[in-house]
């Protein structure tokens, strides 16, 4: 038998594969979402994924804006756990880190914070920054917030983003993580109908360790890994 897109793993492509859950809440009543036993992922098959046109409206919705005191707190979980690592590198090589903002959004705010943190921080979005030859480079560090769950293909975008980071470099991942299946159920995160695929702790142990990457910081919604 021929295995069907909902039972392969996106991650790790493993078939140890299983339905979690089914949403009853409208509008997304129906949709699935399966679980991956080998790397715990939980992920939405794409059958349930929207368009590239249908996503970008929604994320044309989206209020981020720089002057947003409560955005820039938000995006601040990931950046102040990466400034000590930048610094040690200004220090020792004596020149500025560079970095690039990987999914930036409508309103790049990150890295602006990052260039007022003395840190130069260019934005890409397939969406809003279309740029395609800033993935050409290397960088010393590279962020995306609130973007690993819109990734129906992460395996495909971490190699990605491990080809434009310097060896020695620091990726900085902000992701909501999903907790046990009753939680699950409830959780409001399942309602963004972009959102596809959510990482456990035990997902980003068996990232780092496929990718060889050492986990630096890990916070509430956040992992700082080290190439």
């Amino acid at each position: 038998m021929t295995n069907t897109p909902a039972q392969v793993c996106p991650l790790c492509f493993s078939q140890q594969v299983s339905l979690w859950h089914t949403e009853t809440r409208r509008p997304l009543a129906g949709r699935e979402y399966w679980r991956c036993s080998s790397c715990d992922l939980v992920y939405v098959p794409t059958s349930f994924h929207l368009s590239p046109e249908q996503e970008k409206t929604i994320y044309q919705q989206h209020d981020n804006r720089p002057d947003d005191p409560g955005y820039r707190h938000f995006l601040g979980r990931v950046l102040e756990p990466l400034l000590p690592f930048l610094e040690a590198i200004k220090k020792r090589e004596g020149r500025v880190p560079e970095g690039l903002d990987f999914g930036s959004g409508p309103g790049p705010t990150l890295s602006l914070m990052f260039r007022e943190a003395g840190y130069d921080c260019v934005d890409y979005d397939p969406y809003f920054a279309l740029h395609p030859e800033l993935l050409e480079r290397q960088y010393d560090f590279l962020v995306s917030t609130e973007v690993f769950e819109h990734l129906a293909q992460p395996a495909q975008v971490m190699d990605q983003l491990l080809a434009c980071l310097k060896p020695g470099g620091y990726l900085g991942i902000m992701t909501q993580r999903p907790r046990d299946l009753e939680a699950f159920r409830r959780w409001h995160y399942l309602m963004d109908p972009t959102h596809i695929t959510f990482y456990s702790e035990a997902s980003f142990d068996w990232l780092a360790a496929y990718w060889k990457l050492q986990k630096i910081h890990v916070g509430q919604a956040t992992i700082i890994l080290g190439k």
